[in-house]
């Protein structure tokens, strides 16, 4: 594999150079930009490695003549610069990764060999997909839905930092999407013919999170009966999406970093490295991470390795010209589920299309999808579909939810309430009243619940408990 090695630092080229040959690399150097320049446009290389900070023509140029002239190149910025924001800019131009000055010799291998891990996965053929389209389970193509400008501005720069390795921190309220952008950027990238593995921080206590990104071996705690790899060794090559990031324990953060910043993965229980990973990180959060880092929850130094590029999704209610447009993706793509083909296909009225757009839909797209499969079970085929069949929340009568919670908690709040206690109050009473219509509908099915919630089944069960609520004494719904 070819490397071309670029830094006006004598010393160091030429110990990067002899490090990389005993590697087994061919390895080119040069001391100069403007001779690197040339030597990129004359031929492409696999990987270029190349001092950001050069007179005359600097490693950004030379980023950016990588990328245009050979687009298959990986490249990495060396910096001396503890400067974040010269760093980002490198790998919003199409960096792979930056390597700080000083570094150790095993640093420089670490790097180097997962990116030449990733150029090899990059070779790997892999089906073409369409600019809004990506595949899930066993072929389905799923389309990325949406006109409005904010949310076409989001997807577009999914869609660019796709195909490069930069880490990616999605933010946005529950429900607008952002699992979906996570795999929209895999399936866009060079990583695509390997997995995405999915981490909800939120859902895991402490000391089962640490086992399940990291490992154990066996012995390493009461239970561990045997070795057993954890998440970041499942998406050696591939990407890894840490959803709720900002509920991920410091502990976990700290050992997180070492393997974001080293590639190098060491199992509970073990004194030595158990593993050297290459791993696309996605993050995601649906409160502010710079909020959490000045109140402490999310480690500094994390958060900048982590957003790299930060894409922000809008929220359901500022998307009005996508309403109808979901609306009806979803109508037809239930329709099919649960009443097969060549079944009359009911259609919105005038009305419900006005009553759907005027909505504020709080749990976003995910509310919006399941209130639209809730329409589908009960219609009749070819029926007009208007405002009083769409369910709101947990009734069945738009609007009728909300107005019943607020009612009942001003009714019953005491005059000197502060702010954050009526908050929590009115969050639980939504809760209660959300989880027993949700067990009901699914007939005490957890997992039928999970996939109408749009959450996992711990986050189901955590829940339930916190409300001390039995699947077994919840009133089942008729059919």
């Amino acid at each position: 594999m070819s490397v071309l090695v670029i830094d006006d630092e004598r010393t160091l080229r030429e110990s990067c150079r002899s490090l990389l040959e005993s590697e087994g690399y061919r390895v080119e150097a040069t001391g100069r930009g403007d001779e690197a320049l040339a030597m990129i446009r004359k031929r492409p290389y696999d990987i270029v490695l190349t001092d950001l900070y050069m007179s005359e023509v600097t490693g950004l140029d030379l980023v950016q003549a990588c990328v245009e002239t050979h687009p298959g190149t990986i490249v990495i910025v060396m910096t001396g610069n503890p400067s974040i924001a010269s760093n980002v800019e490198a790998l919003k131009l199409g960096a792979w990764d930056y390597l700080p000055k000083p570094f150790s010799a095993t640093h420089l291998q670490i790097l180097v060999g997962r990116a030449a891990h990733a150029h090899m996965v990059a070779r790997e053929p892999r089906p073409e997909l369409g600019d809004n389209e990506m595949e899930v389970g066993s072929g389905e193509k799923v389309s990325v839905l949406g006109v409005s400008p904010s949310f076409r501005r989001a997807l577009d720069l999914a869609r660019r930092v796709a195909r490069t390795d930069a880490s990616v921190f999605i933010t946005g309220e529950s429900g607008t999407g952002k699992e979906l952008i996570a795999q929209f950027i895999h399936q866009h990238s060079r990583r695509s013919s390997r997995s995405i593995v999915e981490v909800n921080c939120a859902a895991l206590p402490e000391g089962l999170l640490e086992s399940e990104m990291f490992g154990h071996l066996k012995g390493a705690f009461t239970g561990a009966v045997k070795d057993k790899a954890g998440l970041l060794e499942t998406a050696n090559g591939g990407t890894l999406f840490l959803d709720e990031l900002l509920d991920m324990p410091k502990s976990v953060q700290a050992k997180l970093l070492r393997v974001i910043q080293d590639g190098v993965v060491r199992r509970l229980g073990s004194a030595t490295t158990s593993a050297v990973v290459n791993v696309r990180f996605i993050s995601a959060a649906n409160r502010d991470p710079e909020q959490a880092v000045k109140e402490g929850v999310l480690r500094e130094d994390l958060f900048y390795r982590l957003r790299v590029v930060p894409i922000a999704l809008p929220p359901l209610r500022e998307r009005a010209e996508d309403i109808v447009l979901l609306a009806q993706h979803f109508l037809q793509t239930y329709w099919r589920r649960h009443r097969g083909a060549g079944t009359p296909l009911p259609h919105f009225s005038e009305a419900a299309l006005r009553a759907l757009k005027s909505r504020p839909w709080q749990g976003n797209v995910r509310e919006l999808q399941n209130a639209i499969e809730h329409t589908v079970v009960l219609l009749e085929p070819g029926q007009d579909i208007n405002p009083e069949d769409v369910p709101f929340g947990s009734d069945t009568t738009p609007g009728v939810a909300a107005t019943d919670t607020s009612a009942s908690f001003l009714d019953d709040a005491s005059e000197d309430q502060s702010y954050h206690a009526a908050r929590d109050r009115v969050i639980a009473s939504f809760e209660r009243r959300y989880l027993t219509w949700l067990v009901g509908r699914a007939n005490g099915n957890m997992s039928k619940a999970a996939r109408i919630a749009g959450v996992d089944r711990t986050t189901l069960y955590r829940l339930m408990e916190r409300h001390g609520l039995q699947r077994e004494t919840i009133t089942v719904m008729p059919e």
